[in-house]
């Protein structure tokens, strides 16, 4: 029996050759988007699993501001990691990282400027599970100047050299200038890590130059990790910090608010609410959209089969009638159809499959991941996604096989069962569900598009067209010669505007304790960022003056004792006009003088973000980079001429250099491959539903073919008969747009929330979305109505 019902089932596919590429396409095309997005969402939540103790893994995360507005820094202090070890018996070891650093190594002539390299604690081995191929884990970052490659670039300095006891060149920048030893040489950080890394150099060479800074809780420049006890309770100790803090903090500390909570490593790349963070980090928001999405393509293509499966019912109204006329029951009637169900739900995931395993580059094209063979053909991944094909092809075609196993036998055999109102009705029901779905995405796809234009296209209030940006990484024989550097590249035709500054828009920066005189006299102390710029850096970037005036060299006090802030820095100082701030005190990082200006606020942060308070000290000595403003239509042959003007000037350093536009927009890398994957996802479940709709308007024209050779010989018109089978449809849609232009509006107000500016929700794009899924509708029961329309009467008409 079971042979006979594969049989048959094979024998119905090949017979309805239309009906089942579109059913087996639609679920194919279903079952792949299904997949993809799970491998995508099983690549997220991987992050950090691999290590063996991520489990009693925790950061400290740092609290700043004030109570009532509370900043969270992951980047935060040194002395909290050693003294909460020596304390609490909780923590069984701790494991510090500097700031990340820009190291230039030097070996065999040959210099790299590395931009991902860590100071590290040498404990980092016991807490993290990143193997070393040689070295010993327990010292290979004890002594100064020891570091640890990462296999790839041990290839990359040393080919198929033994790299162990070798030596590379620090050769200046902020790193420290010495000879390091290789000690150890690891795997590559698997690149579902938080943060990654090519270099770790021993921390005891950082404590070489600048011990002091080891002791001071209002330094910032560390990341703190820990490894706890399997009876640790976070909330537990979270509430012995007060009195720990109040142990450990001076009395000048205890000044300004201070806090710390601890973070858990699972939730540091997807659930951490915290700024400055190490590496990059992910988003739980756009896990549940995808999630949505898949569910969204699944259920979409599961109705097109049950829709086109009960349309088809009529057909086999007869092959029931015989099979309950010769003895067949209503259980093995179900069985038979849920099993052909099954069948091509099979067929589909198989062919999904393979639409994968080819598509699998280009997927990781788009999302910047790593995905390979075994991603798909693990256990769980193949389990989760035939388990999803059997509950969607007995979901699918449940209905179907109830309806049909239910007719009479006497009835079908006299010709007497038809569509019933009620599976008429459930059909209307699923095609507008289904339809909905999609006028939703759509609308969503064109807010998601325009959310992202706006980010590219706003008024940052700064220039950064035709800027290119030379990295220097804090050399001294540069700083030493700025003033000449800057006029030699000012020689050159092709540069207008030159200036000098510790970061650019979009570059890493840091947050300055700063005290600023009240309004009623009082030194209050405060955290803004900081830039440190020299006298060219407001004009160069054309950085509205709202009060005072920017630095001069027409004033040389300008050096030693006056600062420029932002408007924002104005009202967190508690300020409520921009002019009233003029000349009152401030003390910086051992600078003291008087506020001279301020600057209209400018987005130096990403569009996520408010503009924050703000400080521009004149400090050229603390620079990194240049910036150069380029006019010039030929940028090749100009960047030719800037580099060789470099090499003229700074021999011993590589020419390194970016647009800042670019790397400005390098913050929106992720947001921009979730706009391409949304869009993707978008289009195949519309295109999904629009294959449903394809079919149903097929078998609907052929259910009607003799009425409307009926009416082609009473004379009717190819366009009325076009507008009698395209009106229900379009009346169906109709209904859609009006159901999922609410769900819609919600559900895309609740994400641009993310950012900080954002664009208003037009009522047009809903309109527009609205618009698109009727004529897309339009367009494709068109195609058969008039085709329909067209046929000769006499072929439909001739067996009457």
């Amino acid at each position: 029996m079971i042979k006979n019902y594969f049989k048959i089932a094979w024998r119905g596919l090949l017979k309805n050759k239309g009906y089942s590429v579109i059913n087996i396409g639609g679920l194919a095309i279903g079952m792949a988007c299904f997949l993809m997005i799970a491998l995508f969402i099983n690549n997220e939540l991987s992050y950090d699993t691999y290590h063996k103790k991520g489990d009693n893994i925790y950061r400290i995360v740092h609290h700043s501001g004030s109570e009532e507005v509370e900043d969270k820094w992951i980047w935060g202090n040194a002395p909290v990691g050693p003294a909460l070890k020596a304390d609490f018996s909780e923590v069984a070891e701790m494991v510090q990282f500097s700031g990340r650093s820009d190291v230039l190594l030097e070996y065999n002539n040959n210099s790299f400027q590395e931009s991902n390299c860590f100071y590290v604690d040498a404990t980092v081995f016991d807490v993290f599970s990143w193997p070393l191929i040689s070295g010993n884990p327990n010292t290979a970052l004890e002594a100064p100047y020891s570091i640890v490659l990462t296999e790839s670039m041990a290839k990359k300095y040393f080919g198929n050299e033994d790299p162990m006891g070798k030596t590379l060149d620090g050769a200046g920048g902020r790193a420290n200038d010495g000879i390091y030893t290789v000690t150890g040489v690891m795997k590559d950080v698997p690149s579902n890590s938080h943060f990654t890394f090519d270099f770790l150099m021993s921390m005891s060479s950082f404590y070489q130059t600048r011990p002091s800074i080891f002791e001071m809780w209002g330094y910032v420049d560390f990341y703190t990790y820990f490894l706890v006890n399997n009876n640790f309770d976070v909330k537990d100790f979270q509430s012995k910090m007060p009195s720990f803090l109040d142990k450990r903090l001076s009395e000048e500390d205890k000044k300004y608010y201070y806090n710390l909570s601890f973070e858990p490593l699972k939730d540091a790349y997807l659930n951490s609410k915290a700024s400055r963070q190490p590496g990059i980090t992910g988003s739980s928001s756009n896990i549940y959209i995808f999630a949505i999405i898949g569910l969204f393509i699944l259920i979409i293509a599961s109705i097109n089969f049950m829709n086109l499966a009960t349309a088809r019912s009529m057909e086999r109204a007869k092959e029931v009638g015989v099979r309950k006329a010769i003895g067949a029951d209503k259980k093995g009637l179900i069985y038979q159809f849920l099993g052909e169900s099954l069948i091509m739900v099979l067929v589909a995931a198989v062919i999904g499959l393979m639409i994968v395993s080819v598509c699998l580059p280009w997927m990781g094209a788009i999302t910047g991941k790593e995905f390979v063979m075994k991603d798909i053909f693990n256990t769980y991944m193949l389990l989760l996604y035939f388990g999803t094909a059997l509950i969607t092809g007995l979901l699918a075609g449940s209905y179907p096989a109830f309806v049909l196993s239910s007719f009479k036998p006497v009835s079908v055999l006299k010709g007497l069962v038809s569509s019933s109102q009620q599976g008429i009705s459930l059909r209307k029901g699923l095609v507008v569900f289904q339809f909905s779905l999609s006028i939703a995405l759509i609308a969503s796809t064109v807010i998601v598009y325009f959310q992202l234009g706006y980010m590219l296209d706003k008024n940052l209030g700064f220039d950064r067209e035709q800027q290119l940006v030379i990295d220097f990484n804090y050399d001294s024989d540069v700083r030493e010669n700025l003033e000449t550097i800057k006029n030699e590249f000012l020689t050159l035709p092709e540069v207008s505007s030159i200036s000098a500054s510790r970061t650019v828009p979009g570059a890493h920066f840091p947050a300055a304790g700063t005290n600023i005189e009240s309004m009623e006299g009082e030194m209050i102390n405060y955290d803004p960022f900081l830039y440190e710029i020299d006298v060219d850096f407001i004009p160069h970037y054309k950085l509205e003056m709202v009060a005072g005036r920017p630095y001069s060299r027409d004033f040389p006090v300008d050096t030693i004792s006056s600062m420029v802030i932002n408007e924002s820095a104005v009202k967190e100082f508690g300020y409520a006009d921009a002019e009233t701030i003029l000349g009152k005190k401030f003390e910086q990082w051992g600078k003291e003088g008087t506020i001279i200006g301020v600057v209209k606020d400018f987005n130096y942060l990403s569009l996520h973000e408010k503009v924050a308070p703000l400080t521009l000290r004149y400090e050229p000595n603390s620079s990194k980079f240049l910036s150069l403003r380029i006019k010039s239509d030929n940028l090749t042959a100009s960047i030719g001429k800037i580099k060789d003007k470099w090499t003229e000037l700074a021999p011993h350093r590589p020419f390194l250099y970016s647009f800042l536009d670019d790397s400005f927009n390098q913050q929106y890398k992720a947001d921009f491959r979730f706009k391409e994957l949304f869009t993707l996802f978008s289009f195949l479940a519309i295109l999904i539903a629009c294959l449903g709709l394809f079919g149903l308007a097929t078998y609907s024209a052929m259910l009607r073919t003799k009425e409307i050779g009926i009416r082609k010989v009473l004379g009717a018109e190819v366009s009325s008969i076009v507008a009698l089978l395209s009106k229900d449809f379009i009346r169906l849609v109709l209904i859609s747009i009006v159901i999922a232009t609410p769900f819609a509006w919600y559900a895309m107000y609740e994400w641009l929330n993310i950012y900080a500016y954002k664009i208003d929700i037009s009522w047009w794009v809903f309109a527009l979305s609205g618009t698109m899924a009727l004529s897309i509708a339009i367009l494709t029961v068109s195609y058969h109505a008039i085709k329909s329309a067209k046929a000769n009467p006499i072929k439909s008409l001739r067996t009457e």
